[in-house]
Order: structure tokens, then C-alpha cells, then sequence
């Protein structure tokens, strides 16, 4: 199949580049007017947890929100908040918001009298804006630059500016991304091929791939909402995983020619190997990010259809636009080489002519024997596999030793760096003003008598660790109270303070529901951890499903999905021992929180779930192989590590460059997902593949390739071989008895 779809790609290659010149500048026009049309929300709501139907209760019973969108703070250093210089200026603003459509609310002091909201010293007060549902991201920004009162220091926050500001800081960052990765890989590109053609064929795919899931994403968009963060995910993983497959495809086409094969055959037999590795490799990687979509929230699900996207872009170009042009390149995929590359490929040049004479295939690739580097260290763990295995899971259990104390929280305003106005004004109203914060837990008792009211009050001002209640608002059936608290909104002490609050028995016959900031977490939290079994079944489903038909065996995929485990937990301590506890925070330039954002770990499993199946399955497709031709296991290990250790590592080092450089954002959760990466690839291509997965495949031999008959006949049929492709293979020689 695979090497009829080479042949038919090199047949049409004019045609196919022509398609493609044409997708790619519609992509450059209409794909990437996504961005203006994402919602800039980071949120991880479940529109059907207590906190946001606590939020729709307060619309319908007192007619606005009661929280502050957007918070315009106001201060002066002679004068006083209740001047009349000052109150004419801030009123002045006032009376001029409140005429935008976009407004549903306007606060102040001198509208409440409220002494929360003027500072301890008397110089500063605030107003708080209640946007109606809905508002795009240009109307807020309008109202954000309206806010500036005569005479005073003016300064915008809120959770909307907070949202906008990371929205803004996230693009920035992976244009600064962009701007590292691309000639760094564009220089170890070189370096790998030794000439300038083949080294800009996979950052070309990249980039074709990044549009090709912009398009996606806006095609997308016209049906539901999807987050401007999955932007970050695109630009990841697009051009991450499309360099990835173009090393992997252009690296056998050129080891076909070196071989001696003319190029349409070169091509067939590259896309019938490295090809069908990178479809099933794809396809593992997309459908792990489609697990995202079990979650209702608007961020996660955005991740995945992002992700999902920008993997079958970058899979889809790498199987059609790269063998098209490797078709009409031939042997000038070599042209423009570096001087010690002419001499290496002299080298090899003669190697293939010397064997093809002494009755070679001459389609076995380079470096396949059983000799070279990676070969020793190889053959090393096949003669002490119990020894390695141990030392491995020791160091890998240090690493993830951390994550056994990890705590989760939400966004808050110190994802953006020190000194942002928008978490400066955040700051200044925790520190500064007597209610301590804009985000108080909201209590809405609704169907009590005024006595039953009271008498609730009085018990919710008693729950430990609430510092002060008011009644926010009233209305004949409800009443509105604010409890406020020490400390931040995403604390783990102030989120038990939630779930106290929520324990307090109701008034007879009234209902009552605990809503706010913080209580947004918790239900948060809930939401995610209560679809994160059904997730991790999914991707773990799947990829059984997938290895076992791709390789013939029943535990190399269960080997594969806990060595993943392994890894990822590794990453997971490394991530918590850094971003929860704060070591390394000056150098990456970080406020710790002493909590994980929550959806960081979800995103991880998903993400990091498919790319270790990028490697396993290159791994794995090479030692299959050689077992299939001579049924001797620790031969087909050694074998299968010599003949891709380069080559794995190589790609791990280009996508570590990938997402090494989102480390260097400025919002908090990018950093934390670029050092995750970065972690979990640099493990996963070293002591996982090169030494644990070699280990545990000597030490159960020839049970590695165990499979009941109807699995042995998939096999034969939708197998992954990167070796020649024999059609008449059924089951190969799994029935041999492994040599020991």
C-alpha cells in the first residue's frame, strides 16, 4: 500500500506541488485570520459545576454578575480618593463607561460608599466593570484603553486584562520561540545531512504544517469555540513532529539512493518503511490528543483540536508534499554538500557498490548490523539487563519522587511576569484595600426567611479561615453573601476553606450555593480529575490497539504504554520539583505559586503519551524486523538500537530544540509545558529507549512476540517493518525459539 502511494506520489509530484503552493497561500491568507477570531479564555470552567451555575443565578436574581471583569485602579499622591478633584475624575471615567454596550456594570465607592474600596492610606480606589456575556476580546480591549482618569495614576486589571495579557504574552512567546528554534534547527539540519537541500526539507514541512492546522483550527472555530492558547500546541507540535518525520523520510530516501536504487524505487521503498512509520506514528499522536475532547472545558478541548490538527497536517504533508518533492530532487537532495559530507558519502557510496557486488540486497539501511556505538551499548545491557533495569527505575523514580506531594490550582495573575499592570493592580488590591481581594466566595441563599438568613450569616462568618462576610446584594427570594479570606484565591488552604463553607447545613427549606474564584477551582479540579481515568484508558486503549496490530504482539504494547508511564512520571517530578516548590525560579524566570495549574499534567499526558510512540515505534519497526528474519532476540535488539540510536536521538534533540525555546516565554504554564517536554523527550530518547526498553526485551525473550493467530494475521497484512517489506510474511518467525 505504502509503496504504491510513493509510486503514485512520484508520478504526480508537479501536481502535488502545484496543490500545494495553492493550499499554502490560501492558508497564509484566510488560515491564519484565526487568530483574530480565538477566544483569548484560558479558563478551565465546567459550564455545569455548582460555580458557574452560581454565576448565571446571580445574572438572573440581581441582574449582574457581581465580579469585576475588568478593574480600573486609581490613585494620586497628594490627593485623597475622597477629594473632590479626585471623585470628579474617577466619575468622569465612570459616566463614560457606562455608555459602552459592552458594559452590563459600572462600581465605585462613591456609588457604594463602600470603605473596601479605598485604600488603607485614603489615596487610591477602584472601579469595577461588569462586561455582559460574550463581549469580544476588541470591545474589552477598547474599554481597557478608556479607563485613564485627569490627574490621577491610572492602572487596568481584572481577570479579563489578566486573560488578555496572557493571551498577548502567549503569542509573543512563540514568535520568540519561532525565532530561536528555527535557525538552531536549521544549523543542526545541516550538520545531520551534511548539505543545505535535504536540510530545509523538513523545516519546509514544518512550516506548511503550522498553516495547514491554522486552516484547520479556523474551519473549526465556524462550529465552536476554541481558545487562542491552542495556537502554542499548533506551533509545538507542528513543527516539532513535521521535522521529526521529515529526518525520518528524507534519512531513508537518501540511504536508498546510497544503497544504489534508482529514485522511483528509492522512493516506493522509503515510503513502504519510514512512510508507513510515520502514518502509524501520526495517527498514535493525534488520537492521544483527541482524548482532550472528553473534557468540557473550552481550553482542553481547544488543545485537542489544535494538537489533533497540527499532527495529521504535519503526518499528511510528510506522506505526500516531501515525497513529491524528494521525487522531482532525486539524487539533488545531496546537492549543496558540506566538504566533509562529499567525502563521507564517497565512502558509503563505495561500501553499497562493494556489497551490492558481493550479492547484498543492498536495501538494508546503514548502520544495521550488529557493530557501532550504539551497538556496544546495547549489546553492554543485553549482558547485564536485570542491572540496568534496576539502575534506570532507581534514577527515574528520583526524578519523579516530587510529584507524590504535587498540589493543583488554577490561573491567577502570576503566570505573567513581575511587574505586568495587570498583576501589579491584582496585587495592589490584595495588599493595599481592606477587603483584601476582588475574589471573595460568593454564598447565594435563595428561599430562606430574613431570620434563617441571619442566623446563616452569622454561621458562615464562623467557618475558619473566613476573616470577614457582607451581604453583597439582595432581592425578595435571595441574598448574596461575600466571605473573604487571607491569602490567594488558588491556595491549597483556602480551597479546603470552600469545601468547609460548602459543608455548612442550609436554612430549612432554602437552597444554597458556594460560587466565586476559588470555588471555580475546586469545581475545576473535580471536573478534570473525574475524566482523567476515562482518558488515560482512551490513549492507553488506543495505543494497544496500534502497537499490537503494527508489531504482532501483545506485550510489547503493554511494555510500551508503562515504559511511557514511566517517563512521563519523571517528567511530572521534575515539572513539580521546579514550578510547585520554585527551585531554578530565577533562572527561568518564574513566580512559584507552590501549586501546579491543573491542566498541565492532563495536557502533558496527552501530548508526551504520543510523541514517546514516535520513538518506540521507529525502535520497535527495526527490531521487529530482524526478529521476523532470524528469530534471535538479543540480535534484533542490538540490531534495532544500532540501526536507529542515531537517528531517535537526533530527532529528540531537534523537537527538545522545539519546545526547549517556549522554556524562555513569559507565561508561566508555557514555561512549565516547554521544560515538561523538554524533560520527558530527554529521557524518553535515552535511558528509556536506548537502555530500559533493550533491558526488558532481553529478559523476556522470545515472549516479547507472543500474539494468538488472528493477531499474527494482522500483522502479516498492516505490520510496521522499516526492513524490506515482505508481503508473504504472516506472523514472520514468532514461533522460534528465541536464542538466548
Amino acid at each position: 500500500m505504502f509503496a504504491g502511494w510513493g509510486a503514485i506520489v512520484g508520478r504526480l509530484r508537479w501536481v502535488v506541488v502545484a496543490l500545494t503552493v495553492g493550499f499554502a497561500v490560501f492558508a497564509g491568507v484566510w488560515g491564519t485570520g484565526a487568530f483574530g477570531r480565538l477566544s483569548g479564555s484560558g479558563t478551565l470552567d465546567d459550564p455545569k459545576s455548582d460555580s458557574q451555575v452560581v454565576k448565571a443565578r446571580i445574572v438572573a436574581d440581581f441582574g449582574r454578575t457581581q465580579s469585576a471583569d475588568i478593574v480600573g485602579l486609581y490613585s494620586s499622591p497628594t490627593m485623597a480618593a475622597t477629594d473632590p478633584a479626585f471623585q470628579s475624575a474617577v466619575v468622569a471615567v465612570e459616566g463614560r463607561i457606562k455608555t459602552d454596550p459592552s458594559v452590563a456594570s459600572v462600581v465605585s465607592y462613591y456609588d457604594t460608599q463602600s470603605p473596601s474600596m479605598v485604600s488603607r492610606d485614603g489615596h487610591s480606589t477602584f472601579i469595577a466593570i461588569n462586561l455582559v456575556d460574550g463581549v469580544k476580546d476588541s470591545n474589552a480591549k477598547k474599554i481597557r484603553h478608556a479607563l485613564a482618569a485627569d490627574g490621577l495614576t491610572t492602572q487596568v486589571g481584572g481577570q479579563k486584562v489578566v486573560d488578555l495579557d496572557i493571551s498577548g504574552k502567549v503569542g509573543d512567546g512563540i514568535a520568540m520561540a519561532e525565532s530561536i528554534s528555527m535557525p538552531i534547527l536549521t544549523l543542526l539540519l545541516i550538520l545531520v545531512f551534511g548539505n543545505l537541500v535535504a536540510a530545509l526539507m523538513p523545516p519546509l514541512i514544518g512550516g506548511l504544517a503550522v498553516l495547514g492546522a491554522f486552516t484547520g483550527i479556523r474551519v473549526i472555530e465556524e462550529y465552536t469555540t476554541v481558545s487562542t492558547f491552542a495556537i502554542s500546541i499548533v506551533t509545538i507540535l507542528g513543527l516539532g513532529l513535521a521535522v521529526d518525520y521529515g529526518l525520518f523520510i528524507v534519512t531513508r530516501f537518501r540511504e536508498e539512493l546510497d544503497a544504489g536504487r534508482e529514485v522511483r524505487a528509492a522512493l516506493s521503498r522509503t515510503m513502504a518503511t519510514a512512510g508507513r512509520t510515520v502514518a502509524v506514528s501520526g495517527l498514535l499522536v493525534a488520537l492521544a490528543l483527541s482524548s482532550l475532547l472528553i473534557y468540557p472545558q473550552v481550553f482542553l478541548r481547544s488543545m485537542g483540536f489544535g494538537g489533533s490538527a497540527a499532527v495529521l497536517v504535519a503526518m499528511v504533508a510528510s506522506l505526500t508534499v516531501l515525497p513529491a518533492l524528494l521525487a522531482i530532487l532525486g539524487h539533488r537532495v545531496d546537492a549543496l554538500a558540506l566538504p566533509w559530507a562529499k567525502r563521507r558519502k564517497a565512502k558509503r557510496s563505495a561500501a553499497a557498490v562493494k556489497g551490492a557486488a558481493a550479492g547484498g540486497s543492498g536495501g538494508s539501511p546503514q548502520g544495521a548490523g550488529e557493530s557501532g556505538r550504539w551497538a556496544k551499548i546495547a549489546g553492554s545491557v543485553m549482558k547485564r539487563p536485570i542491572v540496568y533495569m534496576v539502575g534506570v527505575l532507581v534514577v527515574l523514580g528520583v526524578l519523579a519522587a516530587p510529584f507524590a506531594k504535587v498540589h493543583f490550582g488554577g490561573v491567577d495573575e502570576r503566570q505573567l511576569p513581575a511587574g505586568t499592570q495587570s498583576r501589579v493592580v491584582s496585587e495592589k488590591l490584595a495588599s493595599d484595600f481592606p477587603g483584601g481581594s476582588i475574589r471573595p466566595i460568593r454564598v447565594l441563599v435563595s428561599g430562606a426567611s430574613p431570620d434563617a438568613v441571619k442566623a446563616y450569616g452569622e454561621q458562615l462568618a464562623a467557618v475558619p479561615g473566613v476573616t470577614g462576610t457582607s451581604v453583597a446584594a439582595e432581592s425578595p427570594t435571595a441574598t448574596l453573601f461575600n466571605a473573604t479570606f487571607d491569602g490567594d484565591a488558588s491556595s491549597v488552604a483556602n480551597q479546603d476553606l470552600v469545601k468547609r463553607v460548602r459543608a455548612l447545613p442550609p436554612p430549612a427549606g432554602a437552597t444554597v450555593l458556594v460560587g466565586g474564584t476559588t470555588a471555580g477551582i475546586v469545581d475545576q479540579l473535580h471536573s478534570v480529575s473525574s475524566r482523567l481515568l476515562w482518558m488515560g484508558l482512551i490513549v492507553a486503549g488506543v495505543t494497544f490497539l496500534f502497537l499490537a496490530i503494527a508489531f504482532g504482539s501483545v506485550l510489547v504494547p503493554i511494555k510500551a504504554i508503562v515504559m511511557n508511564v514511566i517517563s512521563i512520571a519523571a517528567a511530572f517530578g521534575v515539572v513539580t520539583w521546579i514550578f510547585q516548590e520554585g527551585h531554578l525560579s530565577g533562572f527561568f524566570g518564574f513566580t512559584p505559586t507552590g501549586y501546579i495549574e491543573a491542566s498541565q499534567p492532563v495536557l502533558m499526558v496527552a501530548i508526551l503519551f504520543g510523541l514517546s510512540m514516535d520513538y518506540e515505534v521507529f525502535l520497535l519497526s527495526r527490531i521487529r524486523e530482524r526478529w521476523d528474519d532470524t528469530g534471535d532476540n538479543r540480535a534484533a535488539v542490538v540490531t534495532g538500537v544500532q540501526s536507529t540510536g542515531r537517528i531517535i536521538t537526533t530527532a529528540a534533540v531537534l523537537l527538545c530544540v522545539v519546545v526547549g525555546a517556549f522554556s524562555m516565554a513569559d507565561v508561566t504554564f508555557i514555561k512549565m509545558i516547554g521544560v515538561g517536554m523538554f524533560v520527558a523527550l530527554l529521557v524518553d530518547a535515552t535511558v528509556v529507549r536506548l537502555l530500559l526498553v533493550p533491558a526488558t526485551m532481553r529478559l523476556l525473550g522470545g515472549a516479547n512476540w507472543w500474539a494468538p493467530g488472528f493477531l499474527r494475521v494482522l500483522y502479516g497484512r498492516y505490520g510496521v517493518r522499516e526492513g524490506d517489506a515482505r508481503d508473504d510474511v504472516v506472523g514472520g518467525r514468532a514461533g522460534i525459539k528465541a536464542k538466548s
